[in-house]
């Protein structure tokens, strides 16, 4: 696993990030800095801001007040060509899948690679070679290079997903950002699909957030964790000094406070 280096820039870093949504306060000065290599898990009740936040982070949704620097890049301000070259280093994984369920397993996966790709692409046959057998790699990696050509909307929910994060490690993403990623899953299969999800990130030195509502998930594949309530930062600290009763309290009815 790639660790942080003292003096490493940041990967993220957020300063008075302030979002509003009407009369709600999705971010409320929100504060946070993520280093090379760390895991980080958002965790907080359904409104809190997580999914807000992740947003910030690839040019989806812009600040009302603060700023948000993603791989060195101003990710409030950015537009045209420089948004689009940081969106092509941020790999997104999301609850919903979001693939094409007429197209082939492969097909859905080569579109990973349309950013470093010139001009349309009308069919397999029509990527490079080079990058087919890319493809190839990151399916066998996520356990389905036997099912390329079959129909994505005939996998079951855990294996879109893996197809899913196929597609975003075809991107060759330097961070990675995983929005309820297992949300949608079954227990034992949400903990499988976790468990690739980190696994790849450190196999490639990938740092990543990623917004969780099970606790149980944040302890286990979490490095650090980051609780949030109304758009703020309650809590903040290492997944090792922390326990379930205490992450608990993140969802308690107000007034709440997490030592």
């Amino acid at each position: 696993m790639l660790k942080s280096v003292t003096g490493a820039h940041p990967i993220v870093e957020t300063r008075g990030l302030v979002k509003t949504f009407g009369d709600v306060r999705a971010c409320a000065g929100i504060d946070l800095t993520v280093h090379p290599g760390e895991i980080v898990g958002l965790l907080g009740p359904s409104g809190s801001g997580k999914s807000t936040l992740l947003r910030h982070l690839n040019g989806l949704t812009r600040p009302d007040s603060g700023y948000v620097t993603v791989l060195g890049v101003d990710a409030a301000s950015a537009s045209g060509r420089r948004l689009r070259g940081l969106r092509r280093r941020v790999g997104v994984v999301f609850q919903q899948f979001n693939l094409v369920g007429r197209l082939t397993v492969l097909e859905n996966v080569l579109s990973g690679a349309l950013g470093r790709v010139r001009g349309p692409r009308y069919g397999i046959v029509t990527w490079p070679r080079a990058v087919r057998a890319e493809a190839f790699e990151h399916l066998d990696r996520v356990g389905l290079a036997d099912r390329a050509y079959q129909r994505a909307g005939s996998l079951s929910g855990g294996q879109q997903q893996r197809v899913a994060i196929a597609r975003a490690l075809l991107q060759r993403p330097e961070l990675m950002l995983a929005d309820e990623p297992v949300a949608s899953l079954d227990p034992e299969t949400a903990g499988s699909v976790m468990d690739l999800l980190v696994r790849v990130c450190r196999e490639d030195g990938l740092t990543m957030v990623c917004t969780l509502h099970q606790i149980e998930l944040a302890l286990q594949w979490t490095r650090r964790v980051v609780g949030l309530r109304h758009g703020e930062i309650r809590l903040d600290e290492p997944t090792h000094l922390l326990d379930a009763v205490r992450l608990r309290g993140l969802y308690l009815s107000d007034p709440v406070t997490v030592p």
